[in-house]
């Protein structure tokens, strides 16, 4: 916090310097390197295209604290949720060749595609796929394949999706999905006769001349120029294990760098067209104005500076309005990376930050940043205010779990110590996401998940039938209550779940559980 606070003024002197105008490369430098001290994040690495031409590009920073390794313009990052893009633009390559369209009902190539609601199903088309607008509620489903080294296969994803329950009508509100992208994933594949990894990698990195890129952080050829994520675990920066499954790579598999990113980026804003004099068309004009169309509504104010009235949800992009330009973004976010893609295509301005920690106020402050300078924004310090924001949420989520702690602490001087979970121990399964066992390890009342073995933890007393489960992965900041439903006899009968920090990621979808005591 010290650190945060002790460049204010620093920041403030940068702002108002170079904002008006846009940024030569040594102050993109010197708002990167005030990025990386801000936020606590080891390395970042900053792509800039204008008119057509990567103007910038740069690392910044350390790949892997435990090597000390440096960040390039080369360094390969897990771009996460950037990587939806180019599963719209696979199924868009396969509209041109008439192999697909867009609104082919998914069960066409999918026979045993199945959503909790029958006519749901039966209408869920391609298009639905890709928009976040299936009644699924946000982040639905993705305990499946997050955290890693779960159990789970893309077959078995597919399949129990059968069991989520909507939370809205379908096709009338906005909730951001991972597991229908895996599906996408699955249509490319059954319509291409290759896999997602093969069809990416192949008809759309190789010949828009990627080098280092890879679909999956599995399929890398040369690992060695790579950043490791990274996570604040008891107010202290660690390096984490990549945390991905193989089977999400649709989703979110690919890893890039800035060189070859900025190659995606520009035939992007060329409306799929590259290579010399662009003769040569990844995908037509018309695939590429189905994907930059808004397809599902998000709500949006008229907020200062950039007077956004509309945003939407395109064909793997997010749409908005930007000081009267249409704005086209996209961000990732993995255990202990995040990562941003921006483009103004009216001005022909792309905006590339790949980061190895989890602070997406580091990469907004940045593109932000960069791009007041070309839309003429004035006196906003995106340092700052992101920063301002952290500290304030942050506060709101440790007055949170200090409140938990002191109810844990008090129950347990009322007990002293001592708590008989005999009552609450057996095995409890849901539906879509399997066993959970409860039980005591070496004396302490504990959880654990059968099918995602990081799910583990040790079981605390709060209130009345409402347990307390504290991970013993630190890093994924993502304790829960685990409230238990009785029977008519007061016995344990069932169990529901809940994140308890609001900082908590929505992939940790504990609201969609609703365990069954066997």
């Amino acid at each position: 916090m010290k650190i945060v606070f002790s460049l204010f003024s620093l920041c403030l002197l940068f702002a108002t310097e170079t904002t008006a105008q846009t940024l030569s490369s040594k102050q993109v430098d010197s708002l990167v390197e005030l990025t990386l001290k801000t936020f606590n994040v080891p390395g970042i690495s900053v792509g800039i295209i204008k008119d057509g031409k990567l103007i910038h590009a740069k690392g910044y920073g350390i790949a892997n604290l435990k090597t000390g390794s440096r960040v390039d313009e080369y360094t390969l990052f897990g771009i996460a949720s950037n990587s939806k893009s180019y599963t719209a633009a696979a199924l868009g390559i396969l509209v041109d060749e008439g192999k697909i369209n867009w609104d082919d009902k998914v069960t066409d190539y999918i026979p045993e595609f199945k959503m909790y609601n029958p006519y749901v199903t039966d209408e869920f088309t391609i298009r639905d796929l890709l928009t976040h607008r299936s009644g699924l509620g946000l982040g639905a489903g993705d305990l499946m394949m997050f955290p890693d080294q779960s159990d789970f296969t893309k077959k078995d994803i597919i399949h129990n999706l059968r069991y989520l329950k909507q939370v809205s009508s379908f096709r009338t509100k906005y909730d951001y999905d991972n597991n229908l992208y895996i599906v996408a994933g699955e249509v490319v594949a059954r319509a291409s006769g290759m896999s997602w990894e093969d069809f990416i990698e192949s008809r759309m990195m190789q010949p828009l001349g990627f080098k280092n890129s890879a679909a999956s952080v599995l399929r890398l050829k040369d690992a060695s120029n790579s950043i490791r994520p990274h996570a604040p675990v008891n107010g202290k920066i660690e390096v984490l294990d990549i945390d991905w499954s193989e089977t999400a790579n649709a989703a979110g598999g690919i890893w890039s760098n800035i060189i070859d990113e900025s190659k995606w980026v520009i035939m992007q804003m060329n409306h799929g067209k590259y290579g010399e004099g662009l003769k040569q068309s990844l995908f037509s004009e018309n695939v590429h104005e189905e994907m930059w169309s808004a397809q599902t509504n998000i709500s949006a104010k008229a907020v200062e500076p950039y007077n956004t009235h509309f945003a939407a949800y395109g064909l793997g992009w997010f749409l908005s309005d930007v000081k009267g330009y249409k704005q086209v973004t996209h961000t990732g976010g993995l255990a202990g990376i995040v990562t941003q893609v921006v483009m103004i295509p009216e001005i022909n301005l792309g905006i590339i930050v790949l980061t190895n920690q989890q602070s997406g106020a580091a990469f907004s402050a940045i593109s932000n940043t960069i791009k007041d300078g070309y839309l003429g924004v004035k006196g906003y310090n995106w340092v700052k205010l992101f920063a301002e924001r952290v500290a304030k949420a942050e506060a709101e989520a440790k007055k949170i779990n200090d409140e938990v702690i002191a109810t844990i602490n008090e129950q347990a001087k009322k007990s002293n110590g001592s708590f008989n979970i005999e009552p609450y121990v057996g095995k409890y399964t849901d539906q879509w996401f399997g066993e959970v066992e409860i039980s005591t390890k070496e004396g302490k009342p504990w959880f654990a998940s059968k099918r995602s073995p990081r799910l583990s933890g040790e079981l605390f007393p709060y209130k009345g039938n409402t347990l307390i489960v504290r991970w013993t992965n630190k890093s994924m900041d993502a304790d829960a209550f685990v409230m238990f439903s009785t029977d008519k006899d007061g016995k344990p009968a069932g169990i529901k779940m809940n994140a308890i920090s609001p900082l908590t990621d929505f992939s940790f979808d504990f609201q969609d559980l609703d365990f069954k005591k066997l």
